[in-house]
């Protein structure tokens, strides 16, 4: 019988790693090809690792809870014809593997009882991705020594190779204990100690009657990506109140023939999103992300739009080159990874590479939000709640006023490198295009 590796896929474009959830099946049970073996999770999608081949499972690599990188051995599997359901206890060869840091962190991966009861979070002034966490708490470093660790990522984050090279001296060098020195100061306006201060977090008192909700894995992940986003990027939100009379009147007039024609519905999402497009090709500079200090604009347009999941969560599905489709096109995709979203059933890919996000407060009867940008990107458009009211409607022969469907768009930016000017212009072009809608306009 011989005996191969099952190595963690790549399952998405910038998809690292990935949490373990669950073995399907146990050491010694056969498999089949295509069979699932295992459960990740991506991120914020849960997918399975089917069986290469017909076989045995022999060994599991990995435990129920361990992030494991892409291209990192997970189990070892016995195919051929005289495979057989007993696991052999001996160890089998091993390819050579990836790169040296990868080997460095599958032995991150593997728990140690020692670590176990070594909790490591973030502090309240700094991001650790889930990765670093993991083998903070695995290699028993502790919050002040992590804390302590110089990074060399965005924003100064401590990244894998930051901690596995922190790890690899702090065997050589004697424990520097990360006492604060300057605490020898004793005067009164002293600004070394305010550092400590954001670190200490506040007591929670806990009542009778209260309810203590533990968070779910995607829940984490979110609040980890918020933070982060925030501590990246400054925000800056502009507002414009757009009057979508036309669109609404449009929409109510051709809905069934849309559907009758197109096999799908015509919400308002398409059409803001066909707006979005129109304005990231006259300003370009918003469609980019940050790199230290590189700005990169991006080739594509691919529009992530923010969907709220049955749980209470959200998730982002990603529209790639929604410039290249038509109203039609654009109402198919919406609808189509809108559906699969609150089912469960996207790809890592359809949630990675988005360039810029939509999402909607309207659709809960919010009339404005201030929405975090969704990073990498740089910028993020909230819409909201269209609600009827007067306004004034200028024409040739003079001023009235109407009643219109009116709706607030509210554009977040990142001030690194989006100023006040393209951020308040671009939601004004995307309201302009709303506004210059065509009532006759063919389904």
């Amino acid at each position: 019988m011989s005996q191969i590796e099952l190595l963690l896929p790549k399952m998405g474009e910038s998809v690292a790693e990935a949490t373990i959830i669950k073995w399907v099946k146990n050491e010694g049970d056969a498999i089949t090809a295509d069979e699932p073996i295992i459960e990740i999770a991506t991120d914020k999608v849960d997918s399975e690792v089917p069986a290469p081949e017909d076989g045995v499972l022999l060994k599991c690599l990995v435990k129920e809870g361990d992030v494991v990188a892409v291209g990192q051995p997970i189990a070892i599997i016995g195919v051929g014809a005289t495979a057989s359901v007993t696991a052999t206890s001996s160890t089998p060869t091993v390819a050579p593997s990836p790169a040296p840091q990868t080997t460095a962190v599958a032995a991150a991966s593997m728990a140690s009882p020692l670590a176990a009861s070594i909790t490591v979070s973030s502090s309240e002034d700094r991001f650790y991705s889930p990765l670093v966490k993991s083998i903070a708490k695995t290699e028993g470093i502790t919050q002040s020594e992590l804390d302590a660790i110089a990074g060399s990522g965005q924003g100064g984050r401590v990244t894998k190779g930051d901690i596995l090279n922190y790890i690899a001296s702090r065997g050589a060098a004697p424990a520097a204990a990360p006492v604060a020195a300057p605490a020898v100061k004793q005067e009164p306006v002293a600004s070394s100690a305010a550092p400590s201060a954001p670190k200490q977090k506040a007591a929670i008192s806990i009542g009778g009657n209260d309810e203590i909700i533990e968070m779910d894995r995607m829940r984490k992940l979110i609040a980890d990506h918020m933070v982060m986003s925030k501590q990246t990027s400054p925000h800056v939100t502009s507002y414009v109140e757009a009057d979508v009379t036309n669109i609404v009147l449009w929409r109510e007039k051709y809905k069934k023939q849309f559907e009758q024609k197109e096999k799908t519905k015509l919400t308002f999402t398409p059409i803001f999103i066909e707006a979005l497009v129109k304005a990231i090709k006259d300003f370009p500079m918003i469609n980019i992300s940050v790199d230290g200090d590189k700005i990169i604009k991006r080739g594509d347009i691919n529009m992530g739009m923010a969907t709220a999941l049955p749980s209470g969560n959200l998730i982002v599905p990603v529209i790639r080159n929604a410039d290249m489709l038509n109203l039609s096109g654009i109402a198919k995709r919406v609808n189509d990874l809108a559906d699969r979203a609150r089912n469960n059933k996207l790809t890592p890919d359809e949630i990675s590479g988005g360039t810029y996000t939509i999402t909607n407060v309207g659709s809960f009867g919010n009339v404005m939000g201030t929405p975090i940008i969704n990073q990498p990107q740089v910028a993020i458009m909230a819409v909201g709640a269209i609600r009827k009211k007067p306004a004034v409607i200028e024409t040739p022969s003079g001023d009235f006023i109407g009643i219109r469907h009116m709706m607030f768009l509210s554009h977040s930016y990142d001030h690194r490198v989006v100023d006040g000017a393209l951020g308040g212009q671009f939601v004004r072009r995307v309201a302009d295009y709303l506004e210059a809608w065509d009532i006759n306009r063919e389904v």
